[in-house]
């Protein structure tokens, strides 16, 4: 760990997120945001546009789903050992409404912390164009640690 890092813990988990989520060409295609990182916790927003509709026009579950997944995912990566990543082993979600517009932001956090699993959730906010901010979904992780490979 650089002197930095030591300084400021947040900044290097900033930075190990976000090289992970340029990484991901998903996330990039559909214009997810790194939004906030702390240990064990991380937010992510995706913009509303025509790459993550349902045929209502509405955000697509799915999109819903890899949104909240990533969530978790990175504030797994924020407890991890450097060195090592994380996937997903399981998720269960709960789809609370539908929204257009606006954007959907999803904050993972970590429940469990161990070195063969890290347990997360994530909750899902639909934030319309006026600031207000309504449930959508919520989701219970299971991930595993994985050697880096890159």
């Amino acid at each position: 760990m650089t002197t930095t890092q030591m300084e400021n813990p947040d900044a290097a988990l900033w930075a190990r997120v976000e090289a992970s989520l340029a990484r991901q060409g998903m996330m990039q295609h559909l214009g997810v945001r790194l939004l906030e990182v702390s240990a064990g916790q991380v937010t992510l927003a995706l913009p509303y546009s025509d790459r993550v509709t349902q045929q209502q026009n509405g955000f697509h579950g799915g999109a819903m789903g890899a949104l909240a997944d990533i969530a978790g995912g990175y504030a797994a990566l924020t407890v991890a050992p450097e060195g090592m990543e994380v996937t997903t082993v399981e998720y269960k979600i709960n789809f609370l409404a539908a929204f257009q517009g606006g954007e959907l932001q999803a904050t993972g956090r970590v429940v469990r912390g161990g070195k063969r699993i890290i347990v997360t959730t994530a909750e899902v906010v639909h934030v319309a164009a006026d600031g207000q901010r309504s449930a959508c979904a919520v989701m219970q992780q299971t991930l595993v640690p994985v050697p880096k490979t890159y």
